[in-house]
């Protein structure tokens, strides 16, 4: 699957089967909200973010509208990923809306806000991924926040 973000003229690319299996995730936790880590790596010319993996928070908090993740044991698995081959980085976070929709809360903007600003992540662009589920079926929704505004990708054919 491949999203597009004309404001800025960014890539991404997701495999369907990832998509599906994040659904599965949310799905097990529904109707509370759920989520993770974005993990994957920047094609050459730093224009399209191939996702690859998640990390799944070993502590959260959770309920039908929230969702805040911990930070417990991430940064060892972060580290792994770097040394790894090919060297995968963080690249955004992504959570589910149960019964909602694909549009960022307040909540989510000021997070995505924070982590643009945070002096230990090394990306400039971070992507928020937002999975609206039912028990039938999902969509899914992909942002990104880029010097201090958040914008959204649309679904390429």
């Amino acid at each position: 699957m491949r999203y597009y973000c004309k404001n800025i003229g960014l890539n991404i690319e997701i495999q369907d089967k990832l998509l599906n299996e994040l659904y599965a995730v949310g799905l097990n936790h529904y109707p509370k909200e759920y989520g993770g880590l974005l993990i994957g790596k920047y094609s050459d010319d730093f224009k399209t973010c191939i996702i690859e993996t998640t990390v799944q928070p070993v502590k959260y908090k959770s309920s039908r509208y929230s969702f805040e993740r911990g930070k417990a044991g991430l940064k060892g698995k972060l580290k792994e990923f770097y040394n790894s081959e090919p060297r995968l980085i963080y690249v955004g976070e992504w959570h589910t809306h149960p019964d909602g929709l694909l549009i960022p809360s307040s909540n989510d903007k000021s997070a995505m806000e924070e982590i643009e600003d945070h002096r230990e992540v090394n990306i400039t662009s971070p992507l928020l991924l937002i999975i609206g589920l039912s028990n039938e079926n999902y969509h899914a929704g992909f942002y990104v926040q880029h010097n201090k505004v958040m914008y959204k990708y649309e679904k390429q054919n």
